[in-house]
């Protein structure tokens, strides 16, 4: 599954490139229920998004909950601590993601 499938593209009449709209991502405010994990040698948001969500596309998730990360890579910094919202906020997080999108 393409980390892109569910971004809302357009295509120009003049050239026929698929260019990609701007996403907006939702404030994920801490949570008691929120897990936190050190970062580990080879740990990627996607592959955490697995393991937590059972979802690698939710990968984003991580990265808003943790705005002093790195977000242009997949790779956390080793060692730091992140915050994983818990999987019961899953869903209205992608609510407040879809609201903000228009989708």
């Amino acid at each position: 599954m393409s980390r892109y499938n569910r971004v809302p593209a357009i295509t120009s009449k003049e050239d026929k490139k698929r260019r990609y709209i701007n996403i907006k991502y939702p404030l994920i405010s801490p949570s008691p229920s929120d897990i936190y994990v050190y970062v580990g040698q080879g740990d990627r948001y996607d592959t955490l998004a697995s393991s937590y969500y059972s979802d690698s596309s939710l990968w984003w998730i991580i990265t808003q909950a943790n705005p002093n990360q790195p977000f242009d890579s997949l790779y956390p910094n080793v060692g730091a601590q992140l915050r994983i919202p818990s999987s019961n906020r899953v869903s209205s997080i992608i609510s407040s993601y879809e609201l903000l999108n228009g989708f």
